[in-house]
């Protein structure tokens, strides 16, 4: 296909972003004409609006009678615009395809806020190019009505196509790239460059992307331009593996706005750099930092200078963490309301019991896989936290059923409880289901159903 049919004609056939064997191919072909496929790759055709009636002398039209009984056509546009704003974006280039109308209703702006691309056989890149060439169309060379491009797991996609989303979308809110191994920290300068309204970013499995800021050089000596702040308040880097106490520093003084942040499995992450962290970003309420085994007490400490602003914390699998790390945050955090410390093997139940303590609204804590935790850990909570909701004690091995029954005698309101691999009895199990209604055991005991 020429750059100048794509240029004059409209519609971008399915066959762009569905792979050859997709139910909509027959033996390696779509079923509409325009559009074919070469060595397994899938080929960007487009079309032009559906005539109005079909006028080939081998086709029969319809009779008045069958007219009349497709009540699809008798509903009125905003039922079909309805409908329509259920479907994923391949399915709406489908139904452009149907009939002038549906042409029409299915290129209707308010169907475009969002892009929803996934597949690793999609030629991502070629697909962003002509839809976004297609939303341009009333607005030359800009989309205004773009606020959201989702294309997790989309492995070919490239910094090319980063870029034509950078361009063209400058009300861009949201962008979710997870998984999209191929970007790099080019991509993502433009994207944030470019798009000045960005507040939602996941490049989460990008593993070559290592900072995120306004200047193509990362270094942590480039402050912001003349001020110049990003607008990102929830940004997800887990699994970027490459990411280090630099990169974070860099991305904390341009990303000041962040409430929301996870770094998971982000190993070479240490607590020199949760330091800087907590010099820009003060609005933090949700931060995940699990499986960061360089992470300590010390990085827990400066966690806690969050204070009552946290909610929500990860230290899962953070070897390092013990009960004085615990005491940082439950002492400064009151308002936590999710705690996940699950394989953090120096917890014991001093830890817990200062948690439950100054922690008294938690509604969901892990403490799964922690072997010195025991029932007297358990008292602690159940007669400090009354709103648990969730308790994962998976693997703890001094957890016996008199500690689950002083649990389930006082939080009523338990909706989840995993006890999987923990020495528990039946009646144990019996009693928990007996005073919390609407709680879900997880266990191992095959005697209980």
């Amino acid at each position: 296909d020429s750059d100048l049919s794509m240029r004059t004609l409209s519609t971008p056939s399915p066959a762009l972003i569905l792979p050859p064997n997709s139910p909509g191919f027959q033996n390696g072909r779509g079923s509409s004409t325009s559009s074919s496929s070469v060595t397994g790759e899938t080929v960007a055709m487009v079309h032009s609006p559906p005539p109005t009636r079909l006028t080939h002398p081998l086709i029969r039209l319809a009779s008045k009678q069958q007219r009349e009984q497709a009540h699809v056509e008798r509903l009125p546009d905003h039922s079909v615009l309805h409908i329509f704003s259920f479907l994923p974006t391949n399915q709406l280039c489908r139904c452009a395809r149907v009939c002038r109308r549906w042409y029409n209703l299915a290129w209707d702006p308010r169907l475009w806020r969002t892009i929803r691309l996934t597949g690793d056989t999609i030629h991502v890149d070629r697909a962003l190019r002509v839809l976004t060439r297609r939303l341009c169309q009333d607005t030359p060379n800009v989309c205004l009505m773009l606020e959201t491009v989702i294309v997790s797991g989309c492995r070919r996609l490239t910094d090319r196509g980063l870029y034509t989303i950078a361009q063209c979308c400058p009300e861009l809110r949201r962008l979710e790239v997870s998984g999209c191994y191929n970007i790099s920290n080019e991509a993502v300068f433009d994207v944030v460059s470019l798009c000045p309204n960005l507040e939602h970013l996941d490049v989460s499995g990008c593993s070559k992307v290592t900072c995120i800021s306004l200047t193509r050089e990362a270094s942590i000596k480039l402050s912001p331009l003349h001020g110049k702040q990003i607008s990102i308040r929830y940004l997800d880097m887990s699994d970027c593996f490459v990411l280090e106490d630099e990169g974070l520093h860099t991305i904390a003084a341009h990303c000041t706005q962040l409430t929301h942040l996870y770094l998971r499995r982000c190993v070479r992450i240490t607590d020199e750099g949760l330091r800087y962290l907590m010099i820009y970003c003060t609005s933090i309420k949700e931060l995940s930092v699990s499986d960061c085994r360089f992470v300590s007490d010390f990085g827990l400490r400066e966690i806690a200078k969050l204070e009552s602003r946290l909610r929500y914390l990860s230290i899962a699998h953070c070897g390092r963490v013990t009960d004085v790390g615990v005491r940082y945050i439950a002492k400064y955090c009151g308002k936590l309301r999710y705690l996940n410390a699950r394989g953090c093997e120096g917890i014991t139940d001093h830890g817990v019991e200062y948690l439950a303590k100054n922690c008294t609204k938690l509604k969901s804590l892990d403490i799964g896989k922690c072997p010195l935790l025991s029932d007297a850990g358990l008292e602690f909570l159940a007669l400090n936290c009354f709103n648990l909701k969730r308790l994962s004690l998976k693997s703890c091995e001094s957890i016996t059923g008199q500690g689950l029954q002083i649990v389930a005698a006082n939080c009523f309101d338990l909706q989840m409880l995993n006890v999987q691999d923990c020495e528990v009895s039946v009646d144990a199990l019996r009693f928990v289901k007996r005073h919390c209604k609407r709680c879900i055991i997880e266990h191992t005991n095959p005697a209980f159903f």
